[in-house]
């Protein structure tokens, strides 16, 4: 038998103590009556089944149709969204809606953790969670996107908005050309996660 590699050894007792914590974590919820297993169910369904990027592609699709709506997004994002049917958690006070232009683009991250809008844009992608990313896209923000596949011409301005406590962010890509009179449905299958995050364009 081959022996086993230091990365992989390494990668095992990671995933060994990891195991090992969440099974603790678990006995004292269970010790308190709570039922593990139940929660963990409920958070997988969530996870797949709710806090799904098509929720934000159909707030940015009913932003592009109705104007009045797009108002109220951009004055007040978590209430917007709410009028949807996309409740947010309690903890997630404030919900920004940034707009992009054709000399601004908007980009988000969360140079702490891993913190996003989850219930509307979907969860953070692992690249999202990256050391690296939160790190360079503060101070070298058209080179980490050109390195992600999206090349902005160098008039166009480019934001970077950072996670807090509080708040979360979610980017409204601009509508491509040629899409009038396309329904929401339509305009709603075009919005990708990564566009609302600000890597990519529609």
């Amino acid at each position: 038998m081959a022996a086993v590699g230091s990365s992989e050894r390494g990668t095992n007792l990671y995933d060994q103590e990891m195991a090992e914590k969440t099974n603790a974590v678990a006995a004292v919820f269970a010790a308190h009556g709570h039922d593990v297993d139940k929660y963990v169910s409920d958070f997988e369904h969530a996870v797949e089944e709710r806090w799904v990027p098509e929720n934000g592609a159909r707030v940015v699709a009913k932003a592009w149709t109705d104007a009045a709506f797009r108002e109220r997004l951009l004055a007040n994002g978590h209430q917007a969204v709410t009028e949807l049917g996309l409740p947010m958690p309690a903890h997630h006070r404030h919900l920004v809606a940034l707009e992009n232009t054709d000399k601004i683009h908007n980009v988000i991250c969360c140079t702490l953790c891993s913190c996003t809008a989850f219930s509307i844009i979907g969860l953070p992608p692992d690249w999202y969670k990256d050391l690296e990313y939160r790190a360079r896209i503060v101070r070298e923000s058209r080179t980490v996107l050109k390195e992600m596949g999206l090349d902005l011409p160098s008039d166009v301005e480019i934001r970077v908005w950072d996670t807090t406590a509080d708040t979360r962010y979610m980017v409204i890509p601009q509508r491509p050309a040629n899409t009038a009179g396309w329904s929401e449905e339509k305009l709603a299958a075009m919005v990708s996660k990564d566009a609302m995050f600000g890597v990519a364009l529609i």
